[in-house]
């Protein structure tokens, strides 16, 4: 199966998700590590459910504001640079021959914005399943304008997801009204987009799961556009409330935050009960003075070289971003 790239195919897989009652899982990342962990639990899932495929989406955004993920990907800290490592990453694990063959992998361009990432909306998007065409920050109108330009330009070679209101930022103060059915089907309309992005209670880069999905207004939406509902922002509620997505009209759900924010205690508490390990006695001594360790973190054991290297704590962050990808994919993968 591997990289899935033409638009004709990008649909079948949705319509075939769509009639089984799955919902599309849209894992950004922004390093190998993640890569990698998203691809191991979508191909552990498929082999425990006997399945000869299965699909997966990986994404990531470009010149967002608020997380260049494709910048982050390079310490060069160059989005083309990181883009071409992402793509190519992908396809070497994934394209035939490939550890991750048997799964239709589908690369996603988010959050790609109508102004700053101009250059990579006019240039070649052969390597991307689909993109998101995001104009939210601007008036409606506008909004509207510039999506239906790019669905016009871009929509007969790639799957296009626009976004009707935007979903905001946890850190910030700004909190935007909920999505209405009657905003969702004019968006949707006068665009012509494939996949719309509608606000329904959760936010981008939550620290926390204090907030509340709202699928009553997501069932409202669906009755008037059907299943191409996007939710972003998962990450900022419990797995509970977004269970059922499917019957809600959500045919896609994008998580990053999620991730990252509760791979990063584990590898934390690790070195911590292994600080003697990691670190010379000289640093942990230093440490447990400042009163930042407790004496119980410094027996007399050896520095070993399985705990001070990059492989240790990348394999903690792995297993733990893993074990995550599994429990979406549990989710909105039901089984026959």
């Amino acid at each position: 199966m591997s990289v899935i790239r033409d638009v004709n195919e990008v649909r079948a897989i949705y319509k075939t998700a769509g009639e089984r009652g799955w919902v599309l899982p849209c894992i950004c990342t922004e390093n190998l590590t993640t890569t990698e962990a998203v691809l191991t639990a979508a191909e552990e899932y498929r082999v425990d459910h006997g399945m000869d495929t299965l699909p997966i989406i990986l994404a990531i955004t470009n010149q967002y504001d608020h997380r260049s993920q494709s910048v982050n990907y390079t310490k060069t800290r160059r989005w083309d640079t990181g883009l071409k490592l992402f793509t190519n990453d992908i396809k070497v694990l994934a394209e035939d021959g490939g550890p991750f063959e048997k799964l239709q992998v589908m690369i996603h361009l988010d959050h790609t914005q109508h102004d700053t990432d101009l250059e990579l909306l006019e240039g070649d998007l052969t390597d991307y399943a689909s993109i998101m065409s995001d104009a939210s920050t601007l008036p409606l109108e506008e909004n509207i304008r510039k999506t239906a330009a790019f669905v016009k330009k871009r929509g007969k070679d790639i799957l296009i997801e626009g976004a009707c209101d935007e979903i905001v930022d946890a850190t910030g103060s700004v909190r935007n009204a909920l999505t209405t059915p009657e905003h969702a089907l004019r968006f949707c309309q006068e665009t012509g987009v494939d996949l719309v992005v509608c606000n329904l209670g959760t936010e981008h880069r939550a620290t926390g799961k204090d907030l509340q999905y709202h699928g009553e207004v997501s069932r409202g939406i669906r009755d008037v556009i059907g299943h191409k509902i996007v939710l972003h922002g998962t990450s900022s509620v419990p797995n509970d409330q977004v269970r059922k997505l499917y019957n809600d009209g959500v045919c896609k759900v994008n998580v990053w935050t999620a991730l990252e924010r509760d791979a990063t205690p584990a590898l934390f508490e690790d070195m911590v009960r292994n600080a003697r390990k990691v670190a010379d006695k000289a640093t942990v001594d230093r440490l447990v003075a400042d009163g930042l360790l407790t004496e119980k973190a410094n027996p007399d054991e050896p520095v070993s070289i399985a705990y001070f290297t990059t492989l240790y704590r990348q394999n903690i962050i792995f297993e733990k971003m893993k074990k995550a990808v599994r429990e979406y994919l549990d989710m909105w993968y039901p089984a026959d």
